[in-house]
């Protein structure tokens, strides 16, 4: 059977181009077609891949994308593979690099897996993001972390809703509506809760709100969030995932529901630092204190 794996890479990192050569090349002689973006086709300089357009068409039928760069480079990466339901196989090569599965230490051993298939596949939760303004439709998009609804230069005023209820008023720099993926992420900037991967929920998240009543809210995966820009005041911008960023003039209506199409990440077998526990994830991407820490007592 012919595999095939589709390689993204972070061009603007001279190691990101490096490792791509070497993964490349491994991946080749051991019998598996490699594609690679045209747009970054001229900065590795590799001829033993098949450069395909940067569409999602690129990752149609390929078993894996390996991507390396840090978190951003995952998720322009997802944009790619999520509509083809390819797994996202991230190398960190970034800072913290919460999405990636191995780090650049681990690139080899990384490669042995995904040629040996000893890889399993999660799926993450997305968003699926509507914004309409007097029923005009002003975005239909999507997020893998969360859609944010910020301020462009003067506070803005809006009502958040959960479910088709109103539920406060705020003067604030924006909302944040968040996946656990992106738990880790803007909203955790932004003074929210950390949520695992693996629990269900959708978080909204004010920012700086100017309101008694301004908390972080973890929610049921099934309801509806919405935020409304109130009429007669500033409008706004939506940014997804930091990435697609649509203007929201005063009056809008931002809807965020769970996404209908999640997306999948590949998790390695037989890697030393991959495949941990989340737990030790957080530990080692915020170095947190731990010493002095017994564990269970044994028996």
């Amino acid at each position: 059977m012919n595999r095939t794996v589709l390689v993204a890479v972070h061009t603007g990192r001279g190691a990101a181009v490096e490792s791509a050569r070497l993964v490349i090349n491994r991946l080749v002689d051991a019998g598996i077609t490699v594609r690679v973006l045209d747009t970054e086709c001229a900065e590795i300089g590799c001829d033993k891949a098949d450069a395909v357009p940067a569409d999602p068409g690129a990752a149609k039928d390929a078993e894996v994308m390996i991507v390396l760069g840090g978190d951003g480079s995952l998720l322009r990466a997802a944009e790619l593979a999520r509509p083809a339901g390819t797994p996202l196989l991230g190398v960190n090569l970034g800072h913290v690099g919460f999405l990636a599965e191995a780090e650049v230490a681990d690139l080899s051993a990384a490669v042995d897996s995904v040629v040996a298939g000893r890889y399993d596949v999660e799926e993450r939760m997305t968003v699926d993001v509507l914004a309409r303004q007097n029923g005009r439709v002003l975005a239909d998009t999507w997020a893998l972390n969360e859609a944010t609804v910020e301020k462009q230069e003067r506070m803005l005023e809006v009502v958040a809703e959960i479910d088709g209820r109103p539920l406060s008023r705020w003067g604030c720099d924006g909302v944040i509506c968040a996946t656990p993926t992106g738990s880790t992420a803007y909203a955790f900037s932004a003074g929210g809760p950390v949520v695992w991967p693996e629990v269900e929920a959708l978080l909204m998240v004010p920012i700086s709100a100017h309101a008694l009543f301004a908390k972080p809210l973890v929610v049921s995966p099934r309801s509806t969030l919405a935020v409304e820009i109130l009429p007669d005041t500033p409008g706004g911008v939506l940014w997804c995932d930091g990435r697609r960023r649509f203007e929201l003039p005063s009056g809008t209506r931002v809807e965020v529901r769970r996404g209908a199409e999640p997306v999948r990440l590949a998790r390695l077998h037989g890697v030393e630092s991959t495949g941990a526990p989340f737990t030790d994830r957080l530990v080692a991407k915020f170095e947190l204190p731990v010493q002095g820490w017994r564990g269970r007592a044994r028996p």
